[in-house]
């Protein structure tokens, strides 16, 4: 999700029933059943979404030997907010104090989740932090489900992390791995507010106005950390374009694709994020990953597809 973002990270991230699918989705399914060429052309949106999520997150680490991961996390999301504020100029007044608390609560956690997850990939690979992070919100499936089959995908998943654990990923920085599972913990309370949150603001407007909460947020510690480095003009050409790549093109792709695709199947799809974040690292970064260290993350992938289908069957 973030990943980031989720987007923001990041992105979506297996949800539990009648919470917002994407952090940039409008959660509408399609008003008419698509056709089959329609529904492909939006699964391409979706796959074409999480790479660019993950391909700015592998960017924002090129940028940290210039500005640190607490400065390049706050430049990423000041960016984001400038863009999503600009793009969709949500409404300011007419709210209750219970959208505000709402809008509060999701701009913290979005906040968070990127700072943690940023830390993470300064000190491990993208494709492992990702897996890692994806078992928060495969917790919460597994969980919102209650029903006995989910155990069965929550078993997968445990299999994938000691396969993980098993290979060279024993050797990662326990710092980093950390960093990546608290991330997890904190896209569940993304997961979370972003329900309450839907339900209050139309479109898109309460996920802008929590970005720029989560700005908020994260400009001290950046500032503290990274100072004048902030202010250098390739520094923030960089910083605008990891804004773009992980927040600008997967909203705009996720919007498009829930026109035409149940958000079930949105979620499902999402869950593809680990795979995307591999790919990412490898081609970006140059971080490989082993026959084994891949097997484990296509457990993970599977263990959340299967958690989120039961969650919503």
């Amino acid at each position: 999700m973030t990943t980031a973002d989720r987007a923001a990270g990041p992105s979506a991230a297996p949800a539990t029933p009648g919470s917002a699918p994407s952090p940039g989705g409008t959660g509408a399914g399609p008003s008419s059943p698509p056709g089959a060429r329609a529904r492909l052309g939006a699964v391409g949106l979706v796959l074409g979404s999480a790479l660019s999520l993950q391909f700015g997150s592998a960017v924002a680490a090129l940028l940290f030997p210039r500005a640190g991961a607490l400065g390049v996390v706050a430049l990423r999301l000041l960016f984001s907010a400038v863009l999503l504020l600009a793009l969709f100029r949500p409404r300011l007044r007419g709210h209750t104090r219970a959208d505000w608390l709402a809008v509060a609560g999701l701009g913290v956690a979005l906040g968070t989740m990127n700072t943690l997850f940023y830390q993470a990939i300064e000190r491990i690979p993208l494709g492992a932090a990702v897996t890692l992070e994806l078992l928060g919100p495969l917790v919460l499936s597994v969980v919102a489900s209650r029903r006995l089959v989910s155990l069965a995908w929550a078993a997968l998943a445990g299999g994938g992390v000691y396969l993980l654990s098993a290979g060279d990923f024993g050797r990662l920085d326990t710092g980093g791995v950390a960093y990546a599972l608290a991330a997890g913990a904190m896209w569940t309370a993304y997961i979370l507010f972003n329900a309450r949150t839907g339900a209050r603001f139309p479109k898109v407007d309460g996920l802008a106005l929590a970005m720029g909460v989560a700005a908020l947020v994260s400009a001290p510690l950046g500032v503290v950390s990274a100072g004048p480095a902030l202010l250098d003009p390739v520094t923030l050409g960089l910083g605008a374009a990891v804004a773009v790549l992980s927040s600008g093109v997967p909203y705009t792709l996720e919007m498009f694709a829930l026109r035409r695709l149940p958000a079930a199947t949105f979620a499902v799809l999402m869950s593809l994020m680990p795979a995307a974040a591999t790919t990412a690292g490898f081609l970006v970064l140059g971080q490989s990953m082993g026959p084994v260290q891949l097997l484990a993350v296509a457990l993970v992938v599977a263990a959340s597809m299967g958690a989120v289908r039961a969650s919503r069957g």
